[in-house]
């Protein structure tokens, strides 16, 4: 039987801008714009990934930011969970990365906090969509 190898590629953020969106990523939470293709008639396809993560590394996984078209669409800009946190951002380095964000204005929804798990906290992107910022306890 044939070793089976499968990974997330990427994920879709809905946003309602890219250039918005990517600024937001870009500055205040240093990701890496990886890819922005024209696809015409006003859709992209637009890959960011935070620091780092795309060297060496061929099972990394992109967020994808897909632009709301619809009303639909629209309502799930910053609520893709229903109110959950969405995405877990690690880091091997919390409190230089809270500070940093901290000193960009990204909104933290509460004061860090160690968990048996690790360091985290949570915080928001520009449309409220919420994730942890977190550092395990093994790195």
């Amino acid at each position: 039987m044939t070793n089976v190898q499968q990974h997330i590629g990427s994920m879709a953020l809905v946003v309602k801008d890219y250039d918005d969106a990517i600024e937001f990523y870009t500055q205040k939470l240093n990701f890496e714009l990886v890819e922005d293709t024209d696809l015409g008639d006003g859709k992209r396809w637009v890959l960011i990934s935070p620091p780092n993560s795309n060297r060496a590394n061929s099972s990394r996984t992109n967020l994808l930011l897909a632009k709301a078209t619809t009303p639909e669409q629209m309502s799930a800009i910053g609520n893709q969970t229903g109110g959950r946190v969405f995405l877990f951002l690690h880091t091997n380095d919390f409190w230089r990365d809270y500070n940093l964000m901290l000193s960009k204005g990204v909104t933290f929804n509460e004061e860090p906090r160690v968990e048996p798990y690790g360091t985290v906290v949570v915080f928001e992107d520009l449309y409220g969509t919420k994730w942890d910022l977190l550092q395990l306890n093994n790195q």
